[in-house]
């Protein structure tokens, strides 16, 4: 598993942004982009207060001119494209389209930057609530630990182990209960609560994508003061007390001994399907083509399977998961250890094509 924060600096952060952090809501008809020096600045204004020009000024951050090009219907390669080599005709493209497609967005910004191109109605359920809501129920179980915890731009992770339910794949191969708890407030995917296995032999963590609980940031539509801050009202912050409290329930039952026994049998049949020793290249390559892992990560996986040695679906499995600490991106980290329990669970049918061909 991939070594984020502390939890003191995971908290810190978390605390830190809360204070930070401001949104918006603008209508793109009153926004334009700025090309300044070897950037791009989201400017928007007026306001009541400041009816003579715009008002304010924010640098863009990935993510966000992401979502800015797939709202005005930009190609992602055209996008990019302009932006790194003329990126005054990005901003005349864009800001054209900004008057032609009035809509009104919710702009998330944090330390002068904007993070988040997203709908008015992207219902806000922020890092700091999920943090604070779940954190006294981790500190309830006992001997739970959090293994691994990060906030990246895209989500916050919190990985948590229980080691009271421990099982062996095979003699030896300890694997202990846990649970992955996400969240973006950038749009980058729901708030979830997932099943999570540790593995002690090489500390790998594989994530069990079908989650108990799931959560769309999709709402009413926000309102905001004459100044285009949001406020929130009674019945929104009702709202996500009664789903915060649905996160309670679910970190409390995600991982029961049924549901771990159910995951534990399923990694033990993955054990028993081998390889053919001569496909092994060329069963890596079918894997991660199929599984959309990259070529680049396909040779640190190979590399880590002939390195452990087990030549069967299980090996193939845990040595994406331990590829997955090898990798400089949380986020992506994280994507392999999902993908790792992905691939262990493929169908017996791709399977046997791809132990039967070489390629």
């Amino acid at each position: 598993m991939k070594t984020g924060r502390t939890l003191q600096s995971f908290a810190e952060e978390l605390d830190r942004q809360q204070r930070a952090k401001r949104d918006l809501l603008v209508e793109t008809t009153t926004m334009k982009i700025s090309p300044s020096s070897n950037s791009l600045l989201l400017e928007y204004g007026p306001s009541t207060t400041a009816p003579d020009g715009f008002i304010e000024s924010f640098g863009i951050n990935e993510i966000a001119h992401r979502q800015i090009g797939e709202h005005l219907g930009i190609p992602a390669k055209y996008y990019d494209k302009m932006r790194s080599e003329y990126p005054e005709l990005l901003a005349q493209n864009v800001n054209g389209w900004f008057e032609q497609t009035p809509s009104r967005r919710m702009i998330r910004t944090l330390d002068g930057t904007t993070r988040a191109f997203l709908s008015d109605k992207y219902r806000r359920i922020d890092n700091f609530e999920v943090a604070e809501t779940v954190f006294p129920i981790i500190q309830s179980m006992k001997d739970a630990t959090i293994e691994s915890c990060e906030v990246t731009d895209a989500k916050m992770y919190l990985k948590v182990v229980n080691p009271r339910l421990t099982a062996e794949v095979v003699p030896g191969d300890v694997v202990q209960a846990g649970i992955l708890i996400t969240n973006s407030e950038t749009g980058q995917g729901s708030v979830s609560v997932s099943p999570l296995i540790y593995r002690l032999v090489c500390s790998n963590g594989m994530i069990v994508p079908d989650s108990a609980l799931r959560k769309y940031h999709v709402g009413r539509v926000n309102e905001a003061t004459d100044n285009f801050d949001i406020y929130r009202n009674e019945t929104i912050e009702a709202d996500d007390k009664a789903f915060l409290m649905k996160i309670e329930d679910t970190v409390r039952t995600v991982v029961d001994n049924t549901r771990f026994n159910a995951i534990v049998e399923k990694m033990r049949g993955s054990k028993d399907m081998k390889m053919n020793a001569r496909n092994v290249p060329s069963i890596v390559e079918l894997t991660t083509k199929e599984y959309g892992i990259t070529q680049n990560d396909g040779d640190g996986i190979l590399g880590h399977l002939i390195q452990g040695g087990d030549l069967s679906l299980y090996g193939l499995a845990n040595a994406v998961t331990r590829h997955s600490q090898d990798v400089q991106s949380y986020d992506h980290a994280t994507e392999l250890e999902a993908k790792g329990w992905k691939i262990m669970t493929m169908s017996p049918t791709f399977w046997r094509s791809i132990n039967s061909e070489v390629i």
